[in-house]
């Protein structure tokens, strides 16, 4: 009952409300609507007033105008007059005064009569046109008599005399005139003043009357709407909390429900069963998943499921024992004709505040995704086989290539350096100081032989660690590679720095550049049988770029795309040049092509640098 006398007295606020605001919109319509017509009535009159302006500014212009060209008349007529004039200057003057002349009275007929090519209104006021019949005669004597000195016969001067006899009184009228057109103007704009001030006023009581009749009522009728939608969000304020309550008990049967349409939305296997586990009902696309035809009655559901004891134990456990919430979980079961399938199985309990429930089994076929599952683990397992298979794989050949590095440095030492020395040993002893002159061949010959072997331990050293590369850095270690490559093979081996300076980053990436660019030097020395050889180096930002080209005879790319398998395959020197590049987290690009050259190039990022030493540490780890 309080209910609807809250509805009734609402509609009754609510209707007086629309009427109100229906009452105060016609009045404040009508308020702008007269706003609005007072404006539009206002620039009419400005325009009218302005069009008014340009007709009098246009007139007064013409008639002024008509002063000057009197006086321009009566200066081309004396210089008309005088002596010793040429025949062309007077024929010019002439026709300048014929056009002064037409202008002159075309204007004086317009300023009477109208005239639209000049913009001249028809004149009527008669003040105005009292002036213009007094001006007349003088006019038309003036006009008479230019014409007749047009005409050339003018032999005694007359017309000229008449000329200048009429120009006076001529000027006197057209002040007259000009005068009067000027006081019309100001007499106009005068009125336009007043119709403005009554327009204004007009306004100004209408904006009074909106404050009377409409923004004081309005004001008032919104304090009181305010006040009422105070009270009603005080009173919606104990609503929404009673409703809140109501809401969060909702909610918690909501989510529930939400739930179960959950499971059934993903589940098209379903069954029931009783409290102590017996079938009530299980849908028929269950039973041909499960194998199972006649259910004898009373059978457990447990049984029907599966024909593994332990499983059967399992679920007769899960199936009886009384639950609030729904479990959800997978399960592996075994059917009647020895499959196993696998089961994403959501217990439901219904009847939750009864002693003896039932339960709601919705079951999903999950065998597919379990065997996926089992293949990706499979592919997974043998991916990292074959990766560690490929690590070992590396390693083995790494191992072998430092073997090789070790006996080809054992042989550069044993048939250089140890012969040398042996030479050497046999030379001292050979030696007889009685034999003075051969003595002095054998220390000349033990002195060169000293040189070469100093010659030869630098070039073992060099090739083993160039002092360059830890004192100064890559750059000049490469400059010094170089030259003394060059001095040693008598081929032009050219090295251009095209950097701006030169900079020190991680030593390893250093050696590890270095070795790649010594490695590309030496194949084109030893198997592409280069005659030109150019090392570049660059850096721009933060990437260090090195440049192998060489002119010699070039191989075919893609047969370095995959690792050798052993030393005998060749390709072990292009290999560890990927290893090692790879190892500081650099890119190495061979491009070439039999019978056009070669050229390795090298790109390192000095960002790599705090990157290689997280890995290193990471490896130790």
């Amino acid at each position: 009952m309080g209910t609807d006398k809250q509805m009734k007295k609402g509609d009754q606020q609510q209707t007086l409300d629309v009427s109100t605001f229906l009452r105060i919109r016609k009045w404040y319509l009508l308020a702008l609507s007269a706003i609005a017509v007072t404006i539009i009535v206002a620039q009419i009159l400005i325009q009218q007033h302005l069009n008014s302006q340009l007709d009098d500014s246009r007139v007064i212009n013409v008639a002024g105008r008509q002063r000057a060209y009197s006086q321009k008349l009566v200066k081309e007529a004396l210089l008309l007059n005088q002596e010793n004039l040429g025949e062309g200057e007077q024929q010019e003057l002439l026709e300048k005064l014929k056009s002064t002349l037409y202008i002159w009275k075309i204007s004086h007929e317009g300023l009477q009569k109208g005239n639209d090519s000049i913009g001249l209104p028809k004149e009527d006021n008669v003040s105005i046109l009292k002036h213009f019949e007094e001006l007349s005669p003088h006019h038309n004597a003036m006009v008479g008599a230019v014409e007749t000195m047009l005409l050339q016969k003018d032999t005694s001067g007359q017309a000229l005399a008449i000329l200048l006899a009429n120009e006076e009184r001529f000027l006197e009228k057209m002040d007259t005139i000009v005068n009067e057109y000027d006081a019309i103007s100001k007499e106009r704009l005068q009125k336009l003043k007043i119709k403005e001030y009554l327009l204004l006023a007009f306004s100004l009581l209408i904006l009074i009357l909106e404050v009377l009749f409409i923004f004081r009522p309005l004001s008032i009728q919104i304090k009181e709407t305010i006040r009422n939608l105070v009270k009603s969000q005080l009173q919606s304020e104990q609503d929404a909390q009673e409703i809140k309550k109501i809401f969060e008990e909702k909610e918690k049967s909501l989510q529930e429900l939400k739930e179960l349409n959950f499971v059934i939305d993903n589940a098209a296997l379903f069954a029931s069963a009783r409290s102590d586990g017996t079938v009530v009902f299980i849908s028929k696309k269950f039973l041909t998943l499960l194998e199972a035809s006649n259910i004898p009655p009373n059978t457990h559901l447990s049984e029907i499921l599966t024909t593994d004891e332990g499983q059967r134990q399992y679920l007769g456990e899960v199936l009886t024992k009384p639950r609030k919430s729904i479990r959800t979980e997978e399960i592996e079961i075994k059917t009647k004709a020895g499959n196993k399938l696998w089961l994403d199985m959501s217990i439901i309990p219904m009847h939750q505040t009864s002693l003896r429930q039932s339960v709601l089994l919705l079951c999903s076929d999950i065998t597919e995704r379990k065997s996926n599952q089992e293949k990706v683990e499979q592919l997974t397992l043998q991916n990292y086989e074959d990766r560690m298979r490929q690590k070992q794989l590396q390693a083995s050949l790494i191992v072998e290539g430092q073997e090789e590095e070790r006996k080809r440095i054992a042989k550069d030492i044993h048939d250089g350096i140890g012969q040398m020395l042996t030479a050497l040993r046999f030379n001292i002893e050979s030696i007889n100081l009685e034999q003075k002159e051969r003595t002095k061949e054998k220390i000349a010959y033990l002195k060169e032989l000293t040189s070469d072997l100093i010659k030869g331990v630098r070039t073992a050293t060099f090739n083993l660690t160039p002092p360059e590369l830890g004192d100064h850095g890559i750059f000049p270690a490469l400059q010094k590679m170089t030259s003394e490559l060059s001095k040693l093979t008598g081929k032009n081996i050219l090295f251009e720095n095209k950097a701006e300076e030169n900079i020190r980053f991680d030593s390893l990436a250093e050696t590890n550049i270095y070795r790649v660019t010594q490695e590309a030097v030496n194949n084109a020395i030893k198997y592409a049988d280069a005659n030109y050889i150019l090392v570049t180096i660059n850096h721009t930002n933060n990437l260090l770029s090195v440049v192998i080209d060489d002119d010699g005879k070039g191989f075919d790319s893609s047969i370095i795309d995959s690792p050798p398998k052993n030393s005998s395959d060749g390709g072990m020197g292009v290999f560890f040049m990927k290893e090692r590049i790879s190892y500081i987290n650099g890119r190495l690009f061979i491009n070439s092509n039999p019978g056009e050259g070669t050229r390795v190039s090298i790109n390192y990022n000095l960002d790599n640098i705090e990157k290689t030493k997280k890995e290193e540490h990471e490896n130790q780890d």
